[in-house]
Order: structure tokens, then C-alpha cells, then sequence
């Protein structure tokens, strides 16, 4: 019979709130050897995800994006509201300035199938297991994955 998500993801993940200061989740994520940490509210509903790549922001900062003079008016050859974002997840000091709020996630009944699916389809590292109520079940990583792929082998 073919394995769920429920069957492999890691049960009540360690989370964060997103008022949490930035310092105290950067060091939960390192403490814990995680690449990322679901963001939930007081009800433990989902409403973001804090992973490795929001946090480069922190350290390589933002280049200004390019633009020309054309009859004195500024030209961007780049998004100015893309440039906005990313000044704002560099400067951030709490999990809620960094987190990506449009998260994918995926419920306990998936198959595993589906779920290798989307995180390819996706490019994520990680998906939130979610109950219909939209609160954090657990987590599902590559890794995860991996691993059951070497357990049915063995």
C-alpha cells in the first residue's frame, strides 16, 4: 500500500509566531539543525514560513535596481516593488518581515506520489502538512522523502 505523508512527515514541528523576534528563530533553526520553521498564529494556523533562503536577505543585502534618466523621469529596469520587498526582508528584525507568507502546503491524506510532485513542481524544500482547519500537523522535507526511498530498498 502505497505510503501518506502522515505515514513519513515529522508530527508538530517546531514553529515560531510571527511577531518572534528574528535572533531568537535564526537561532531555534541553527539549535535544531532546521532549514525552516513554519509561522503560525495563537490558533497554530499557518500563515507563513521562515526558510533559509528568506534569511540571505540578512547578510547579502539588496542591490538598488538599475534605472535610466529619460526626460527627468526615472526609468526602472527592474521591478521597483520586487526591490521594495527584498529592502524590507534585509532590513526585517521580526519573523513576520522576513517569512514568505504564500506557502505551499499539503494535507495528512496525500500520497507520498503527490507530495514528491509538488515540492518538485513547486521547487520547495518543505511542506507544511496542514488539517482542514489550516493548522500545522507536521512537516515534510526532501529528506523525508529520501529516506523512505532507502527504507524500501532495504
Amino acid at each position: 500500500m502505497a505510503k501518506t505523508v502522515a505515514d513519513v512527515m515529522t508530527p508538530n514541528p517546531i514553529s515560531v509566531p510571527p511577531d518572534a523576534e528574528l535572533k531568537d528563530a535564526i537561532q531555534l533553526m541553527a539549535d535544531n539543525h532546521v532549514g525552516g520553521l513554519p509561522v503560525i498564529d495563537t490558533d497554530n494556523a499557518l500563515v507563513g514560513i521562515l526558510s533559509e533562503s528568506d534569511l540571505m536577505w540578512q547578510t547579502t543585502g539588496v542591490d538598488v535596481p538599475a534605472y535610466i534618466m529619460l526626460l527627468d523621469s526615472v526609468i526602472y529596469l527592474k521591478n521597483p516593488t520586487q526591490y521594495n520587498q527584498e529592502l524590507h526582508k534585509a532590513l526585517g528584525q521580526r519573523v513576520k518581515d522576513v517569512m514568505t507568507d504564500r506557502v505551499v502546503t499539503i494535507a495528512p491524506d496525500k500520497s507520498l506520489r503527490e507530495a514528491a510532485h509538488l515540492m518538485h513542481d513547486k521547487q520547495v524544500r518543505r511542506l507544511p502538512v496542514v488539517n482542514p482547519e489550516k493548522q500545522v500537523v507536521g512537516i515534510l522535507t526532501r529528506g523525508d522523502i529520501v529516506r523512505e526511498m532507502a527504507n524500501s530498498y532495504a
